[in-house]
């Protein structure tokens, strides 16, 4: 057998996109797709938007890359603009979700390691929980599909039921540093309560402890707000963000308050592409349009009428569709059957691109600047895909 030149670890499907414009994708032969999987919610801004585009095009040519050796006025006007904007004091900057969690990590345990409490490194996370491949977000991440294989894994998580809030507590001994918790979970869409959130950061005030929130997802406005976090009034202390950060290009950033963050001194961290100048230039095109005012209002006003429309076409198909999950343009159907054979028949005889999730729920996932035509659209796509598509015995 010939192994492959890109290594088959993703079961790719027969859409090949070579082309993007605002909420749609063109493949290779020039059929078009509504994108409602906006590259599982990183494509904030849709494609080819003009001011992220012209923000990338513009830095490339000027400063692409240097060193973290040297200072980063780049990387300190955007972690600036961050703080101001969020609940943190610092930010450190990564490439990606799972090394803004891993450096989410390194900050929990050290934290207590310089208040003289080294054997506080346990975090408790959740079942169903999402929060990257890497050897640590995989150890953090109590799912058998993405740790089968990877083991020994790496000690120091104990795991809870997701809004269970006696589980959780039940878990907190002597070497428990705190709670790493999706705001809203990624796999099955499962938004927490306020009463799970809020108990999670009382626990952490009685207790000294710290809530380190993966918003990577759920952040950077998916849900009508810039982080998540802020619709239950819950003040984190450690958030890693990521996905929707630079609007595609590659870009996460871990957020801490200052006295979270006390432990994380020169030599304890570091990057060699994590902060780059064509990140930061990117990173500062997608705040500029989301910090537009009304910018958040349209997501959460095309959030409500977005689950609207899907509330009211379930009961039409309840042969397949059972509940509405999710908050914002972070949204997903719970399915009574199979959910990527349903996926995959609205992409190829629907061209609806949506992602596949955990408990069969299919993600809807579209790019914030989706306007009422979009929804409408996407609406008969899928009404379409349910009136033709039949389950199979073993979904």
């Amino acid at each position: 057998m010939t192994t492959p030149a890109l290594m088959p670890v993703y079961p790719r499907c027969g859409v090949r996109p070579v082309r993007g414009e605002g909420c749609y994708l063109y493949g290779e032969d020039g059929t078009q797709y509504l994108d409602f999987a906006a590259g599982i919610a990183v494509n904030a801004l849709g494609h080819g938007h003009p001011h992220l585009t012209r923000a990338i095009q513009e830095q490339a040519a000027t400063l692409m890359h240097v060193s973290n050796l040297y200072g980063s006025p780049q990387g300190e006007a955007l972690a600036a603009r961050i703080v101001e904007n969020s609940f943190a004091a610092t930010v450190f900057f990564t490439n990606s979700g799972a090394e803004a969690v891993e450096c989410a990590i390194k900050t929990a345990r050290r934290f207590h390691f310089v208040n003289g409490n080294p054997e506080r490194h346990t975090l408790i996370t959740f079942n169903q929980a999402f929060h990257g491949r890497t050897l640590g977000a995989i150890s953090a991440t109590n799912q058998a599909k993405m740790r089968d294989g990877f083991e020994p894994l790496l000690p120091g998580f104990n795991y809870a039921e997701f809004n269970d809030l006696d589980g959780a507590l039940a878990l907190i001994d002597d070497s428990t540093a705190g709670f790493l918790v999706e705001p809203v979970q990624g796999e099955g869409l499962r938004a927490a309560t306020p009463e799970f959130l809020a108990g999670l950061r009382k626990a952490c005030d009685e207790r000294g402890l710290l809530l380190v929130l993966d918003e990577v997802q759920c952040g950077y406005g998916r849900t009508g707000t810039l982080f998540a976090h802020e619709q239950y009034g819950v003040r984190p202390d450690i958030v890693a963000a990521a996905k929707g950060i630079g609007g595609g290009f590659p870009l996460g950033a871990c957020l801490a308050t200052g006295e979270a963050a006390k432990g994380m001194v020169f030599g304890t961290h570091g990057s060699t592409y994590g902060g780059n100048p064509l990140a930061m230039a990117a990173g500062q095109a997608v705040l500029d349009v989301m910090l537009e005012d009304g910018f958040l209002d349209h997501v959460k006003t095309m959030g409500e009428r977005l689950r609207a429309s899907l509330e009211q076409m379930i009961p039409n198909h309840d042969h397949l569709f059972q509940e509405v999950r999710g908050m914002g343009l972070m949204l997903g159907i719970k399915l009574k059957s199979d959910s990527r054979r349903f996926v995959a028949h609205l992409r190829d005889e629907h061209q609806l691109l949506t992602v596949a999730a955990g408990d069969n729920v299919v993600r809807v996932l579209p790019p914030l600047v989706i306007d009422e035509s979009h929804i409408a659209q996407a609406m008969e796509k899928l009404s379409a895909a349910a009136r033709a598509y039949v389950p199979v015995a073993d979904d």
